[in-house]
């Protein structure tokens, strides 16, 4: 059966993303642990479906305040699918983000693009990179390698981050071919891409917690008792580092 076929092709690329990228995980759970403990910001960008991903690590239950989405109304298939892939490709763009996102050189950016050939995700990650910030590529990389860059430099995304976390998927993405038709259905990078990032805050807190700090994880709004502890820890954290009530808002 078909789905049988999706359920093994997920199982097959999770398995080869646990097995390759975990290195990569870890040693990225160690900046971004410090990153944290000095009062930085772990901002995400994805366009298209890829700002799913965004939003899977931010304010929400089981994860960290400093995180934050970057959510641009033009990129997000709120104004049709149409609008924010030609949006996606526009030279220049990112620089209108990078001036309205407030990300500062101690922050970190995940830019998570599938193919990681479009300008507007290259020339974030890059221009963040040149201010100091820690940039990495979520991306799949057998696919970007085997496309052109629609970007002026010439570059794809993972050409131009500090590190990338690799989702193992295949060219095009989807994986499960439908019967006596030339395409696939089935795609695969948001469930893996889901699996690196909570991985990667799973490190996180569990290499602040040996290193003598408290994680500023939210739980769940919808168990009795979590709006006053996740008000607290809030609080706590803005206690400490009074510029992130401003800038994760």
């Amino acid at each position: 059966m078909a789905q049988e076929q999706y359920y093994d092709k997920v199982f097959e690329i999770l398995q080869k993303a646990r097995d390759t990228q975990s290195g990569t995980v870890r040693e990225l759970a160690a900046k971004v642990a410090g990153i944290f403990e000095k009062g930085g910001i772990l901002y995400v960008f994805g366009s298209g479906h890829s700002h799913m991903l965004a939003e899977e690590i931010s304010a929400r239950a089981g994860g960290l305040i400093q995180v934050k989405a970057l959510l641009p109304y033009e990129l997000i298939m709120d104004l049709g699918s149409g609008k924010s892939t030609l949006v996606e490709r526009m030279d220049g763009y990112a620089s209108i983000l990078m001036a309205v996102s407030h990300i500062r050189p101690q922050d970190a950016l995940v830019v998570v693009s599938n193919s990681g050939r479009n300008a507007v995700p290259v020339q974030l990650a890059r221009e963040a990179k040149a201010m100091g910030v820690l940039t990495i590529a979520l991306t799949n990389v057998e696919h970007s390698s085997s496309v052109s860059s629609r970007e002026a430099g010439g570059q794809r995304l993972y050409e131009v981050c500090d590190y990338v976390l690799d989702t193992c998927g295949v060219p095009g993405d989807a994986t499960v071919p439908v019967k006596d038709r030339p395409y696939q259905v089935g795609p695969t990078s948001t469930i893996a891409g889901c699996m690196l990032l909570q991985g990667l805050v799973s490190e996180v807190c569990d290499l602040m917690v040996d290193q003598g700090f408290e994680p500023p994880v939210l739980q769940s709004a919808n168990m009795d008792g979590n709006d006053d502890r996740n008000k607290a820890v809030t609080e706590e954290l803005y206690r400490r580092w009074p510029d992130l009530k401003y800038l994760l808002k």
